[in-house]
């Protein structure tokens, strides 16, 4: 979908440029006065250069030069040592370049320069799934079902799903032509501006009446702030306070530290929410509750799988710690390090490890992930038809009820359908939801 970021990795980040305890940075930081050293370590003398080093590696760099079977000039091979150096430290720390670094900005802010379609493919062709509203596409009458055959007069069809995407985002004010077909008529073009688009985070419902389901897609720098506003919305819809809710965290890779504790803060009212230990002074961060408790400490079930990674675990690990939630599922994927953000000059950016978080208890899920209170592996949900049985109120002539109420007859129509019917763990929630409702006496 054009609005996921290809950028796939499981990072947590910190978004501290040397210590900078705000989201992510998206601008080069002014150098930093160097942090004294914590009590109790040695004095930051520099260590000699390693010189037998950095004449073998002077003399690699020759010898490829000078006999690899093509010219390779010393930018490439001086990249390649450089995100060689990160990737052999662990699996999360990487060298940003250009691209990747603005990918990892626009996956943490949300915020990127598009037309607001989410797209999937069809026989070949690009096919719109949904506009986004009060975007350039709805604006322009893009509807759901269009087919996009061309993107400024080249063809989509053989075209990958990330090569149109890659086509149709780009610089804000920039304009693009699409070619569409709509219910296989004549094709026709529509010229679009491109926008910034603002990806949300976070979806809510209704499941039944009482009962509220939130989404986390990812943590993003909004995504407090996002669910905060759920929340609201499913007080309004519902017209009274919840029974309960749900909060899905299956398959969310993760994201911004900062949006994870924003998101358990709207859930408790006091305590630690997660710390951090690492080398530095300033990997050493404590995160507790403010007291602003938006939930109404009602019923709650967290979801969690394999897929749920990193902030994800945070959220998790501090509602379950906190006896806050009930954490329903499968074990979490295990990603209990925090990456920091350091960028460089020429729009490029360090990725590396620089702390283990710890849940309320003192817990590191590092490589172990969160374990469910209860766990529910995901199936298949079939189901079976009823029999048309009659009841008491189909025959007639029978018996009214005493105690008032309408008769309750043989119902013929067919409820609405809702996430639930066919989502197995969530079906199980649910029921779960309902039953702590009852026994809490809500």
């Amino acid at each position: 979908m054009l609005h996921l970021s290809r950028l796939t990795s499981l990072a947590l980040t910190i978004a501290l440029v040397i210590g900078a305890p705000l989201a992510f940075a998206a601008q080069p930081a002014p150098a930093a006065a160097p942090a004294p050293a914590p009590a109790g370590t040695a004095a930051t003398t520099k260590a000699p250069l390693p010189l037998e080093e950095l004449r073998t590696f002077a003399e690699v760099m020759d010898r490829i030069k000078a006999a690899y079977v093509e010219p390779v000039d010393d930018k490439t091979l001086l990249e390649n040592a450089i995100k060689g150096m990160l990737s052999n430290l662990d699996p999360h720390s990487a060298y940003l370049g250009p691209e990747d670094f603005a990918e990892l900005q626009e996956s943490t802010s949300g915020e990127f320069g598009g037309l607001g379609i989410e797209v999937g493919a069809e026989d070949g062709f690009i096919k719109v799934v949904s506009p986004i509203d009060d975007t350039p596409a709805s604006k322009a009458g893009i509807q759901a079902g269009d087919f996009i055959v061309k993107i400024n007069g080249a063809p989509t069809r053989g075209q990958s799903m990330t090569e149109a995407v890659d086509k149709m985002r780009g610089k804000i004010g920039q304009k693009i032509t699409l070619t569409l077909v709509r219910d296989g008529g004549t094709p026709f073009d529509v010229v679009l501006t491109r926008a910034t688009i603002q990806v949300k985070s976070v979806k809510a419902q209704l499941l039944e009446s009482g009962y509220g389901y939130i989404r986390i897609t990812q943590f993003q720098v909004k995504t407090g702030e996002e669910v905060s506003k759920a929340l609201a919305k499913l007080r309004k819809d519902n017209g009274k306070k919840l029974n309960g809710i749900i909060l899905d965290l299956r398959n969310n890779p993760g994201g911004v530290l900062q949006a994870a504790v924003e998101v358990v803060d709207h859930f408790i009212t006091k305590g630690l929410i997660v710390y951090t230990k690492g080398r530095i002074a300033n990997s050493e961060l404590r995160f507790s509750a403010t007291g602003k408790d938006e939930s109404e400490a009602v019923p709650m079930v967290a979801l969690i799988n394999g897929g749920s990674a990193s902030a994800s675990e945070i959220v998790a690990g501090a509602l379950q710690d906190q006896k806050r939630a009930v954490v329903m599922g499968t074990t979490s994927f295990g990603k209990g390090s925090v990456q920091t953000v350091l960028p460089l000059n020429n729009d490029r950016a360090l990725k590396i490890t620089t702390a283990l978080y710890f849940t309320p208890n003192g817990r590191s899920i590092q490589a172990q992930g969160i374990v469910p209170d209860i766990e529910v592996r995901k199936a298949k949900i079939t189901n079976e038809q009823d029999g048309e049985y009659f009841k008491e109120a189909d025959l007639q002539g029978h018996l009214g009820n005493g105690n008032g109420g309408a008769d309750k007859p043989t119902s013929s129509s067919k409820a609405k359908a809702m996430p639930q019917d066919d989502d197995y763990q969530l079906a199980q929630a649910l029921s779960l939801l309902k039953g702590l409702s009852i026994t809490s006496g809500r």
